[in-house]
């Protein structure tokens, strides 16, 4: 898998909203393979793990953040690799 990508703080603080509400929301992110899936879920969590932060679903799906493309309809944000 490719290196990680930060997202933005602002997209990173809405998914934590969004599980904290247990709001369902429409997600669309690129699988291992680059193909695009969209679901409809709620996210149960938002953690980090081995340097990386991911969402995971209500069934269990685990996604890494920077293999997000949109949440509800927003496009993913990443913070500006000059700026780390």
């Amino acid at each position: 898998m490719n290196p990680y990508q930060l997202v933005s703080c602002d997209f990173h603080d809405e998914l934590e909203s969004l599980a904290t509400l247990h709001e369902p929301c429409e997600i669309v992110y690129k699988t291992d393979s680059g193909e695009t899936t969209t679901v409809n879920s709620r996210i149960a969590d938002v953690y980090a793990s081995n340097h990386a932060d991911f969402v995971k679903l209500e069934d269990g799906t685990e996604i890494r953040l920077d293999c997000l493309v949109s949440v509800n309809g927003k496009q993913v944000s990443f913070v500006n690799a000059e700026a780390q």
